[in-house]
């Protein structure tokens, strides 16, 4: 068994090597692109498979470095040093665009059962209301390029096995701490909690947390399932990453350069999406090997009830949200 003092003793041994990019092109513009994931997670292929297309579309035209594993900061750190102009590109969980843009729109990905599964997520991505929300970002100092859905959430609890809505009741439940995901929860009867990212293993070993909401590849990349052996199916909603450009980088670029770099998104979100789909299936099997039991909700319909009235109430806040609710409800 992979143990948290092996994972320690190996990255000891290897942070020469995490020191150094991933992947790095010999001529070109420069694009350093930062992100919180390991190297299995669906976030890094949002960015090899974007540097790899990009390749593909403009051979030499850029240099691209790719940071995974927080080496150059967690999201938030690389999102606000996107925004700066002080590092081209990152990918970063679109939960936290809206906190750090003040761009309330990105929240329309994660409305409660509103995205149905991955084809559905790509459908509307590849929409014009999906390249809306997009470039709505500019006037904070980036532009999407990319959206993907990272890992389908559903919820990992340590103690107790979540079966029904009413099981959820009082547990202490990590959530990213903005306003959707607070309402979220607290809809649900449990008592949301906001944790960084990579304090989620820590708070679950301690007790500090008693479940997270979250996905196959994050169980899997954060080696969650050594702490937590109840993961309850509910798919209540995609977890969205974007590739962001700062717009600072993005003003020195050609015409045929911006053009490139859209079309490499496009063709990433695809790419992932894939990718995620299939990692998403196959890791269920791979947790239940690791001693983790795969529980079914049993009332899935009343958790969809409880949380419907959200949708409504946000898509008040901001016309982008409106016309993106409408698409993603008449998207088959």
């Amino acid at each position: 068994m992979i143990t948290r003092r092996t994972l320690m003793q190996t990255g000891a041994a290897l942070g020469a090597t995490l020191a150094m990019p991933h992947i790095a092109r010999a001529s070109g513009k420069m694009i350093r692109i930062a992100h919180a994931s390991n190297e299995i997670h669906p976030g890094h292929k949002l960015a090899t498979s974007f540097q790899e297309a990009l390749d593909d579309i403009l051979p030499g035209g850029f240099n691209v470095q790719i940071f995974p594993n927080r080496q150059l900061g967690g999201d938030k750190q690389v999102l606000e040093a996107t925004v700066a102009g002080s590092l081209e590109m990152s990918m970063v969980s679109g939960v936290l665009i809206p906190l750090v843009t003040g761009r309330p729109a990105y929240d329309a990905w994660q409305l409660p059962f509103l995205v149905r599964d991955y084809d559905h997520f790509e459908k509307i991505a590849l929409s014009p209301a999906g390249q809306k929300l997009q470039d709505d970002l500019e006037p904070s100092g980036i532009i999407g390029l990319a959206t993907a859905d990272i890992g389908q959430r559903n919820f990992l609890s340590v103690n107790s096995q979540v079966r029904s809505v009413a099981d959820m009741a009082g547990l202490k439940t990590r959530i990213v701490p903005v306003p959707l995901h607070k309402a979220i929860w607290e809809a649900l009867g449990t008592a949301p909690v906001g944790l960084p990212y990579g304090e989620v293993y820590g708070a679950l070993e301690t007790g500090v947390i008693d479940a997270v909401e979250i996905n196959v590849s994050s169980m899997l990349g954060e080696n969650l399932w050594e702490i937590g052996k109840n993961f309850t199916l509910t798919g209540h909603y995609p977890w969205h990453a974007s590739n962001v450009v700062s717009t600072g980088f993005w003003n020195t670029l050609s015409d045929e350069e911006k053009e490139a770099m859209r079309e490499a998104g496009r063709r990433s979100t695809s790419a992932t999406l894939a990718y995620a789909k299939e990692q998403d299936l196959n890791g269920r099997a791979e947790l239940q090997e690791k001693g983790v039991e795969i529980i079914e909700l049993d009332n899935l319909a009343e958790m969809r009830d409880t949380v419907a009235p959200l949708t409504a109430e946000w898509a008040e806040k901001d016309p982008l949200i409106a016309e993106f609710v409408e698409t993603a409800s008449s998207t088959a």
